[in-house]
């Protein structure tokens, strides 16, 4: 599998609260597989944990009803 076409490029450094959340072994997993991916292709250790409010954001970045729903549009913020 080539690991230079994730979806979730280099991730930008940013302000950061506290959020916690439970989620099924399976999802964990697979973040943990992900975060390891993401590290290969991009050269800097990162864990899961800090994958997911990047994943979250990319996620609602490309829903398009809550892009109209806060006055972004359909083409993106």
């Amino acid at each position: 599998m080539s690991t230079n076409k994730l979806r979730l490029g280099p991730l930008p450094k940013t302000e950061s609260l506290k959020l916690t959340f439970t989620c099924p072994a399976g999802l964990k997993a697979d973040l943990e597989r992900y975060a390891a991916l993401h590290s290969q292709a991009y050269g800097e250790e990162v864990d899961a944990l800090t994958l997911i409010p990047h994943m979250l954001e990319a996620f609602m970045a490309r829903d398009r009803v809550f892009r109209r729903a806060n006055g972004r549009g359909d083409r993106g913020s």
